[in-house]
């Protein structure tokens, strides 16, 4: 099981491409990965009380979602590589 104390990120980035590449590429490994998505246009995030005045006037709409990907710390040297690969 993945726990925010045992695990260790391996991808953060603004690219769903990327995103769901790494994510099949875990998968067809059979390693376990935990991820989430953070969306900077949200009313939750943190500081968008600006966007109800200026809405998205201006915003590349490219980077307005993070994504993150974290895996077990014991799985975090094999990703690595794997990813290097990849």
């Amino acid at each position: 099981m993945i726990i925010n104390w045992n695990r260790k990120e391996v991808f953060v980035g603004n690219s769903s491409q990327r995103f769901d590449e790494v994510r099949y590429s875990l998968s067809s490994n059979k390693i376990k990965y935990d991820y989430k998505i953070v969306d900077s246009t949200s009313p939750s995030y943190f500081g968008s009380s600006n966007r109800a005045r200026t809405g998205t006037y201006g915003v590349n709409m490219a980077y307005t979602k993070t994504y993150y990907i974290y895996v077990h710390k014991n799985d975090y040297d094999k990703v690595q590589a794997l990813l290097r690969n990849l």
